[in-house]
C-alpha cells in the first residue's frame, strides 16, 4: 500500500482547516457572553444566547415555526403534484412511445423551469401575480412560492426512478387482474419511496433555505426565519444567530448519524439473512 506523502496530508490539513474553522469559530461566539452591538472581542462564556433565542420578540421563535409550517405545506403540495406529474409522463411514454418523446422534453423543461430562473426574477414575478390576483395572505403566498420550486425536485427525483424500472413489472400486474389503482398503490408508490423521500427532503431544505423569493413574496411582519436573520444581522451579528446556527448544524448532524446508523444496521440485517 502506498503511503500518503507529506505534501498530501498538508493540503488534506489546509482543506478540512478552511471548510471547518468557519463552523468552529460560529459555535465558539455563540457562547460569548458580550453583549455589545457588535460583539468582535470574546469576552467569556455563557449561555445566555441560548435562553434568549426563542423568547421575546426579538427571539427566533415565531420565524422558526413559520418557516416550518411553510416548507411542510410546500412539502406536501410538491411532493402529491411532482410525484403524480411524474408517473403520469412516465405512463404516457410506456403507451405512447413514438409521440412521447418531443411531448416530454418540452413537459419537463416547463417543469424544471422553476429552478433555473434566477431567484430574483422568480420572486417579483410572484409578487407581481399574487397582487394582481388579491392574493393578500402571507403564508399562503409563501405556499404557492414555495411549492412551485420544490415540485420539479421531487419530480425530476420521481421520474429519474421510474425510468431506471422495467415496464414489465405494471404489465404482469395488469395481466394478473390489479386495476390501474391497485397498480399503483402496490407496484408503483412503494418502488418509488425512496426516490419521493428524497425528493421531499430536497424541497424541506430549499423552503427552509429560501430568502430571495420569500422576501418578495412576504409582506408586512416578521417573515420567515432567513428573512428575520438578514433583518438582525443589518444591525450586526448577534451571538442569537451563532446560536441558532449552532443548534441547526447539531439537529443535522444528529440526523445525518442517526441515518448512517440506520443504513448500517439494515445493511447487517441483510447479511444476516442472507447468511441464514
Amino acid at each position: 500500500m502506498k503511503k500518503k506523502s507529506f505534501g498530501s496530508l498538508l493540503f488534506l490539513s489546509l482543506v478540512l482547516l478552511i471548510m471547518y474553522l468557519p463552523i468552529i469559530v460560529v459555535v465558539i461566539y455563540s457562547f460569548n457572553d458580550n453583549t455589545a452591538r457588535i460583539p468582535i472581542a470574546f469576552t467569556g462564556w455563557s449561555t445566555m444566547w441560548y435562553q434568549k433565542l426563542f423568547s421575546g420578540r426579538s427571539g427566533f421563535g415565531g420565524a422558526l415555526v413559520l418557516s416550518l409550517r411553510v416548507a411542510l405545506w410546500s412539502v406536501l403540495v410538491s411532493s402529491v403534484v411532482g410525484t403524480l406529474g411524474a408517473i403520469g409522463m412516465a405512463q404516457r411514454t410506456i403507451m405512447d412511445k413514438k409521440h412521447a418523446t418531443k411531448m416530454d422534453a418540452a413537459m419537463e423543461m416547463l417543469v424544471t423551469l422553476p429552478i433555473m430562473i434566477p431567484e430574483i426574477i422568480l420572486g417579483l414575478a410572484f409578487m407581481v401575480i399574487f397582487n394582481a390576483l388579491g392574493i393578500r395572505g402571507n403564508e399562503l403566498r409563501l405556499v404557492l412560492a414555495h411549492s412551485t420550486f420544490c415540485i420539479p425536485y421531487v419530480f425530476l427525483n420521481v421520474k429519474s426512478r421510474l425510468a431506471g424500472m422495467d415496464p414489465a413489472l405494471f404489465d404482469a400486474a395488469r395481466d394478473l387482474g390489479a386495476n390501474p389503482a391497485r397498480v399503483m398503490r402496490d407496484i408503483t408508490l412503494p418502488l418509488c419511496r425512496p426516490a419521493i423521500i428524497s425528493g421531499c427532503f430536497l424541497a424541506l431544505a430549499m423552503s427552509l433555505d429560501d430568502f430571495v423569493i420569500s422576501f418578495f413574496v412576504y409582506g408586512a411582519g416578521e417573515g420567515t426565519l432567513p428573512i428575520k436573520i438578514y433583518s438582525s444581522v443589518k444591525v450586526g451579528v448577534s451571538p442569537m444567530v451563532n446560536a441558532l446556527c449552532t443548534i441547526t448544524m447539531g439537529v443535522i448532524f444528529l440526523a445525518v448519524a442517526l441515518s448512517r446508523y440506520l443504513s448500517s444496521a439494515r445493511a447487517q440485517r441483510q447479511k444476516k439473512l442472507a447468511r441464514s
